[in-house]
């Protein structure tokens, strides 16, 4: 299942807050698109390494993003 849905919602929620004069909730709604954009491309990543039924070794994962390397 396709989980970029999610961004679509964030990106109305948003307007929605420029709109209705909500500067500091879109600007948080931008930081949370940053995340959600972030963890989808981690979870496509991972799933890229399982195709064929076997794990690909390609060198990255989440412990980058844990020791800030």
């Amino acid at each position: 299942m396709r989980s970029d849905w999610i961004l679509d919602v964030l990106a109305d929620l948003r307007a929605f807050a420029q709109a209705n004069d909500l500067p500091r909730l879109a600007e948080q709604l931008d930081d949370t698109a940053l995340i959600a954009t972030a963890e989808i491309a981690m979870k496509n990543e991972g799933s890229a390494k399982y195709a064929d039924g076997k794990q690909a070794q390609t060198g990255t994962g989440s412990q980058h993003l844990r020791t800030g390397r």
